[in-house]
């Protein structure tokens, strides 16, 4: 079987590296596009069999340098997205609608076998938001553009590398309370990235093209069960405190100052509805690949470190213990 070449987008984030193990692992050959090869190319090389992997540095509004990258690979994978915007270029239009549609019409142009796209779950309900329509309208335009494209909508991701178990446990440990938006009944179903992972890997290895994959985790979580399991994990009790929407809405406008925002209004628009699989389209246990992984015992391994005694912690040690 001729070995297969996979391009991915957005390949230094937890998803990607964790993607690039499993692909490299099982013989395709793999190139990851990046903006900083300086800064992120330690970051990515670490995750691949050697031989396997190769690293390019392009804009990904560098048209001729994409075009040059597509006509050499088998399957286009775009992980990129963003949670909030920031000025030069960084708008949820440019990232989940322009860019998308120029991959589409370049894997249709080059006759590729395949384009997967990660969009996310959720955003039909939320047409207030700009994150959820710009995800929907570069959905449409990708599917029109190249049909044999598997658009992946998952649930909220979460590892050790990621940015959402890992920030509010920092947050859990050091406020003495912690708001509750919407008075956390949002629901979730939150999906391990190594299930995520492993369903994309299904989706290449089987040539499995349908257009919209819901992906989630095996359990369905609001937002106050979400912060209670994790201040559970790491040992503390937080006065977990409704907000009325106003101040919510106030909160987010001052957020927004700050380089890294906490919360945004678009952000605050979204978690009126809920994160969890629609029953409109297929999910990843429809295709074979049911996630296994459940939060409380994968957050369990790393959550140590936000305990008392961090890394030193004893309890790390006792989790260790249970295993033997």
């Amino acid at each position: 079987m001729k070995e297969k070449n996979c391009l991915i987008f957005g390949g230094s984030g937890q998803i990607g590296r964790n993607l690039i193990r499993k692909l490299t692992k099982n013989n395709y050959r793999v190139t990851v596009v990046t903006r900083n090869i300086h800064q992120k190319s330690y970051v990515i090389k670490t995750q691949a069999n050697a031989g396997y992997l190769e690293i390019v540095e392009a804009n990904i509004f560098e048209e001729d340098k994409i075009r040059n990258l597509i006509k050499k690979t088998d399957i286009c994978i775009n992980l990129i997205g963003i949670l909030f915007e920031k000025k030069g270029g960084n708008t949820f239009k440019n990232i989940h609608t322009v860019f998308p549609t120029l991959l589409a019409k370049l894997c249709k142009e080059y006759n590729l076998d395949h384009f997967i796209h990660l969009s996310a779950l959720g955003i039909n309900e939320a047409k207030e938001s700009v994150y959820a329509q710009s995800k929907l309208e570069g959905e449409k335009n990708i599917l029109k553009n190249f049909p044999l494209t598997t658009i992946l909508r998952p649930s909220i991701v979460y590892s050790v590398d990621d940015k959402f178990t890992t920030s509010f446990m920092t947050l859990l440990n050091r406020l003495p309370m912690f708001p509750l938006y919407y008075s956390g009944k949002t629901r979730f179903a939150p999906i391990h990235c190594s299930d995520l992972t492993d369903t994309i890997f299904h989706i290449i290895s089987k040539n499995i093209q349908s257009k919209i994959i819901e992906c989630v985790g095996p359990e369905i979580l609001s937002f106050k069960e979400l912060l209670i399991r994790l201040l559970n994990l790491i040992n503390k009790k937080r006065l977990l405190l409704p907000l009325p929407l106003a101040v919510a809405k106030l909160s987010a406008i001052v957020f927004e100052i700050f380089p890294n925002p906490l919360l945004t209004s678009d952000q605050l628009k979204l978690l009126k509805y809920d994160n969890i699989q629609s029953g409109k389209y297929k999910t990843n246990s429809d295709i074979g690949i049911p996630s296994v992984r459940f939060f409380d015992s994968e957050v369990k391994k790393y959550c140590y470190m936000w305990r008392d005694g961090g890394q030193f912690s004893t309890d790390k040690y006792k989790i260790n213990e249970t295993k033997n």
